[in-house]
């Protein structure tokens, strides 16, 4: 008795093939993770994009070549919410401490000197500071500089200078005011010393709108050296300023207007003005101001700040 399938010893083959080729195409199209994307059919508009792309070859370097995989730490890439506060409250730490330190800044002048600032934190409760300005003039290398210096001086070289300063923010008496600062600066070149205080108070108008209330008072002292068979002579001058200011803050426009009186002038002299916030960092202001000899003294300035 002989027993046969239905497919025969002949279709084996087949059959084989086309099981072969179904599972080649299964996988295909399962995408391992961490695994590019598969490549799409390029359209007929992306003939020359597609014609650029190059495949991978086998020349080309390993960059995983002498690294194990296996031994490669994973969890740094694993940072929580914690661990990210303490990252950013350290730096802010270092960036304090950094501003606490002596701070220097320089910047060159047309007359070929450099104005140098120096500035440092002495206490962090009242804000107090202590720093100097000075104009550093640069010797002449050459001849050409040399004559440089004195056009651009009128006639003469210019000479340093610098003065020493003090100043300190602390707070106002309540209701009165709020803040109280204080500054003393000494120029020994010129023999002038100047302390002044400024008493500040601001109220709210509305949402968007403040008013800042200012009063100053300050003592310039002026004194000449003693000669032989000359004594010195020192003349102290008094000055009060008091000014009032507008803030709006939604459109960046701030309107101010004052008066100032001093031993000298013996009369009050008025200054208006307004300052307008473009963008950031940028500032349009202008002011209209009576002088001592009775002119108008007008001025418009643009000035950009930033910080970092």
């Amino acid at each position: 008795m002989e027993f046969t399938t239905g497919f025969g010893w002949t279709r084996l083959p087949l059959a084989a093939a086309l099981i072969f080729g179904s599972v080649v195409t299964a996988s295909a199209q399962i995408i391992p993770p961490f695994s590019p994307a598969p490549a799409t059919a390029a359209a007929p508009d992306d003939d020359d994009e597609a014609e650029t792309a190059e495949a991978p070859s086998v020349n080309d370097p390993d960059v995983m070549k002498g690294i194990d995989v296996d031994k490669l730490d994973w969890s740094q890439l694993a940072i929580d919410a914690g661990t990210l506060s303490d990252i950013i409250a350290a730096k802010k730490r270092a960036q304090a401490a950094a501003n606490d330190g002596m701070n220097w800044s320089s910047n060159s002048t047309t007359n070929g000197s450099s104005a140098v600032t120096v500035k440092q934190s002495v206490s962090s409760f009242w804000d107090a500071r202590i720093g100097a300005d000075m104009t550093v003039a640069s010797e002449p290398r050459t001849m050409s500089e040399l004559l440089a210096q004195k056009a651009a001086n009128g006639g003469n070289l210019p000479q340093s200078s610098g003065s020493a300063w003090a100043a300190a923010t602390a707070p106002g008496a309540g209701a009165i005011w709020d803040k109280t600062a204080v500054e003393a600066r000494v120029d020994p070149g010129a023999e002038q010393s100047k302390l002044g205080a400024s008493l500040t108070k601001s109220v709210p108008l509305s949402t968007d709108t403040s008013l800042t209330l200012q009063n100053g008072y300050s003592v310039n002292q002026q004194g000449t050296t003693a000669l032989p068979g000359v004594g010195g002579h020192v003349t102290r001058n008094y000055e009060t300023d008091q000014s009032a200011k507008v803030t709006i803050t939604d459109t960046g426009t701030s309107i101010s207007a004052g008066q100032s009186l001093s031993t000298t002038d013996d009369k009050w002299l008025r200054k208006f003005g307004a300052e307008q916030k473009l963008f950031d960092n940028v500032t349009v202001s202008g002011s209209v101001g009576e002088t001592s000899q009775g002119a108008i003294n007008k001025s418009v300035t643009a000035g950009f700040k930033k910080s970092w």
